[in-house]
């Protein structure tokens, strides 16, 4: 005998619409955060000083520029880091669509000597108009 009445109990159900709400702020926090990322400096030099740094000619095209860090990846062009090999190959493809192009080596005061000679010897193969050191001018005692 039942004397009370039987209760159906409601199956456990999930929101999915707050669910869906979350998801997308999550995602939106993503993408903005990647976005920015990218924006940050991924090289930091040292250069070394020299007394002797003079401006560069704003006449002259824009130099082919080659970082060179301290640890490996030891040579960059511009923001990518890049093998021996594969600068090589950007040397050679500048040189062959500009025969005067300068290419300015801007190495950290800490780098190994050896890594920099490399790049000047990749330049000098590939047969670039000249190749100069960027430093920076030494900071005046006040």
């Amino acid at each position: 005998m039942k004397f009370g009445r039987e209760k159906r109990k409601a199956a456990p159900s999930v929101i999915i619409v707050s669910l869906i709400d979350v998801l997308i702020v999550v995602l939106i926090f993503l993408m903005v955060t990647t976005h920015f990322k990218n924006r940050e400096a991924s090289l930091k030099l040292a250069l070394p000083e020299s007394k002797e740094a003079r401006q560069g000619s704003s006449t002259d095209s824009k130099p082919f520029t080659v970082l060179v860090a301290t640890n490996f990846p030891f040579f960059w062009i511009e923001t990518k880091p890049v093998t021996l090999e594969r600068l090589q190959n950007e040397l050679v493809i500048a040189a062959k669509a500009n025969p005067k192009v300068a290419v300015a080596i801007k190495a950290d005061k800490n780098a190994p000597f050896g890594e920099v000679i490399k790049v000047i010897d990749a330049a000098k193969v590939a047969q670039v108009g000249s190749i100069n050191a960027i430093t920076e001018k030494p900071a005046t005692a006040r």
